[in-house]
């Protein structure tokens, strides 16, 4: 479906929502004017009414953040969410599923009447259709801000904390992300990483997505400038693996986090493979595995439980 085309049923959906409710409403009364807060987004700077009722999340980055501080959204990409880390809004049947980033269900996302759609990150592409729903904003983590992915991160706790009043909880989530890199940069200093993905079975270079984490600790990715592919298999062999041997290695399993169904775990990948079997990482233990829903949450707590298992796993 062209973008011409998504935009336009996405505006039509609206169009008919609202005016549906205008049918039926009291004469309008002027209100005072809804207190706002400026923001930085990826698209600019950008003015968005403090408090909102009614927020469809969208942005895999920002729900945990909103869970923890008992936010229940109107809708949400039910597919993409970590079934287990959020079944409270996925057993939720008054939130609208939205679909996924593969197949935006724009219908669905207008009749939820969201004040606020938090987009970005999956649903990138689609700002200026979700635009014609409702206010949208692009306050997703990535890897082109300025100071890096973590310190977007820092970027994103800040914004929600203004937009729904919780400053001072916002302060205390960065604390603990700040604490947490302290730690592990600390306990790393320096060492050599390889930064693995299995996907589809296969142990790959997971650099593209998890080079944040070596980048903000200072460690020494030994395929440096090599970020591979994590939707692919980009022909890495575990020889090449093997033959660098880097001190430690940092796994998402990327399955696990898909929930593909008899997927082989990512330790049995790894430490079955007899090509690994001699190199330090392997025979030291010297492995941390992420968090099995890490690919679908990514998000500043995610980044904080991930850096605190590396600052254990290397201090002991």
């Amino acid at each position: 479906m062209s973008r011409a085309i998504r935009t336009t049923i996405a505006a039509a959906a609206a169009i008919a929502l609202l005016a549906g409710c205008s049918a039926n409403a009291a004469p309008a009364e002027t209100d005072a004017a809804a207190e706002t807060v400026t923001v930085p987004s990826n698209l600019g700077e950008v003015q968005v009414e403090v408090l909102p009722e009614r927020v469809a999340v969208l942005d895999n980055t920002a729900m945990e953040t909103l869970l923890a501080w008992g936010i229940t959204p109107v809708a949400l990409p039910v597919q993409l969410v970590a079934p287990e880390r959020f079944a409270e809004w996925v057993e939720d049947e008054s939130i609208a599923d939205v679909g996924t980033h593969r197949e935006p269900d724009f219908e669905a996302l207008a009749e939820a009447e969201p004040d606020l759609i938090i987009g970005g990150y999956r649903f990138g592409e689609y700002t200026e259709d979700l635009e014609a729903i409702a206010p949208t904003i692009d306050i997703a983590a990535n890897d082109e801000h300025e100071g890096g992915y973590v310190e977007a991160l820092r970027q994103q706790t800040t914004s929600l904390g203004a937009i729904f009043e919780r400053e001072d909880e916002a302060t205390a989530i960065i604390e603990e992300l700040d604490a947490s890199v302290e730690a592990a940069t600390e306990a790393a200093a320096g060492q050599s990483v390889f930064l693995g993905i299995v996907n589809g079975g296969k142990l790959d270079n997971g650099a593209e997505r998890i080079s944040r984490l070596s980048d903000a600790i200072d460690m020494t990715d030994v395929f440096a400038g090599e970020a591979g592919d994590i939707h692919q298999d980009s022909g890495l062999a575990p020889e090449t693996i093997a033959q660098a041997d880097p001190d430690w290695a940092i796994v998402l399993d990327r399955d696990a986090g898909t929930g593909t169904e008899d997927a082989q775990p990512a330790k049995q990948v790894i430490e079955g493979n007899p090509a690994l079997a001699g190199t330090r990482f392997v025979q030291e233990g010297h492995i941390v595995y992420l968090e099995d829903d890490f690919y679908r949450t990514e998000g500043v707590q995610a980044y904080t439980r991930a850096f605190d298992q590396v600052a254990q796993a290397m201090a002991d």
